[in-house]
């Protein structure tokens, strides 16, 4: 038996293949003003210079590490130069990665693109500030010269005080009490040299202070003392805590600038906080380019036949 179709029928049957027709047409449209193969090759350089980028980051990273960790200026500044020169290369490929996505890049890539922009900004301005610190070395100085030339001074000092033989005992008194402050005054050196805080370095140079009044006043004592006139030693232990002194200066100037410490602190926190942001603004920017479409490609799970 033939069924006819109604009219009804007839009208949706029209509209369903005059829809498919112009979704058709549209395809076709799409397809001829975007080339996949130029789509694909767009997309591949950009995800490549999102790669370069993060990588880049990361050996800046390493390179500024070893400046804050070097122990010589030398290192420190070889490192340095690492670090900066490869910051540039990022700054280098991010300004090319703007270029493509000015022509060919989606809003959301922009947008992620202008975020790192203000992440790296961060990166770099901190970046400065850690790198013209690490290079100084004050820190590693002042300890050279506490262990240095400061603790032979004292050492000397020590040495010639404890040939102070007489049988008086005012004088051995007031010798070992010299003796006694002025190691206790390069002792707190150290401390003062790897603190970072002012105040507690002030309290330490207050403590450094009044071992310093003591060896001065038992030396004064001991010069008074008619036997000890003119005595060598006794002179060669006032010349050598007078290079102490003279030392210690440097030493506690050196440490007020806390380089080292500073730097270390810096890249521990800030650039390491400022690093996470970055590469956290560089995944994202590579998940959404991987994410774009490409006209004629299917990106979904193919199923077996």
């Amino acid at each position: 038996m033939n069924v006819k179709p109604r009219i009804q029928d007839v009208v949706w049957m029209a509209a369903g293949a005059g829809l498919l027709l112009i979704v058709m047409l549209a395809v076709l449209h799409f397809q001829k003003g975007q080339d996949p193969a130029a789509q694909l090759v767009s997309k591949s350089m950009r995800i490549q210079l999102v790669a370069q980028m993060q990588l880049g980051l990361t050996s800046a990273s390493e390179a500024e590490k070893s400046a804050v960790l070097a122990i010589t200026d030398e290192d420190s500044q070889k490192f340095a130069d690492q670090a900066r020169a490869v910051t540039a290369e990022v700054e280098r490929h991010r300004a090319e990665l703007a270029e493509l996505l000015a022509q060919t890049g989606m809003d959301g890539e922009k947008d992620l693109l202008t975020q790192f922009t203000a992440d790296f900004a961060d990166f770099q301005r901190i970046d400065r500030d850690l790198l013209a610190l690490a290079v100084k070395n004050t820190n590693l100085k002042a300890s050279s010269l506490a262990f240095g030339s400061a603790a032979a001074a004292v050492k000397e000092m020590d040495a010639a005080l404890a040939q102070l033989t007489a049988d008086d005992v005012k004088v051995m008194r007031l010798a070992d009490n010299t003796r006694i402050a002025a190691w206790r005054l390069l002792a707190l050196i150290p401390p003062h040299i790897a603190e970072e805080s002012d105040q507690k370095m002030d309290e330490m140079e207050s403590q450094m202070d009044k071992e310093d009044r003591q060896v001065r006043h038992s030396l004064d004592e001991l010069a008074a003392i008619p036997a000890m006139a003119g005595n060598p030693d006794l002179k060669t232990a006032t010349a050598g805590y007078g290079r102490f002194s003279e030392t210690r200066s440097q030493i506690l100037k050196l440490s007020r600038e806390n380089t080292n410490v500073r730097s270390l602190s810096i890249s521990l926190n800030q650039k390491r906080k400022v690093m996470v942001v970055c590469q956290a603004s560089l995944d994202a920017l590579q998940q959404a380019i991987q994410a774009e479409p490409v006209a004629g490609i299917n990106y979904g799970n193919v199923r077996p036949r």
